[in-house]
């Protein structure tokens, strides 16, 4: 099974889904910042829930609840946890 076809940018994973993080795809400023919550390849991620159109991803990361962009959340690649 190809591993890129099954991936997903956590602005599009449904509320309440789990994912592990498997490629930021950003710059390093980006990727630090992300890196700095707690979020890098590896780590799973519960999406709690968005906000209408264009706001804010509510996520669970290692027991913490975070608010992140949407633009941020579109450079978080990962695969859903079945």
């Amino acid at each position: 099974m190809d591993t890129l076809n099954k991936m997903i940018t956590l602005d599009l994973l449904q509320n309440n889904k789990e994912f592990i993080v498997r490629r930021v795809h950003a710059g390093w400023r980006a990727k630090t910042r992300l890196a700095n919550l707690g979020i890098v390849p590896g780590t799973k991620i519960k999406k709690l829930r968005s906000a209408p159109l264009f706001g804010p991803v509510q996520v669970k990361v290692k027991g913490s609840d975070l608010v992140i962009g949407r633009g941020l959340a579109r450079k978080i690649l990962g695969e859903l946890v079945t």
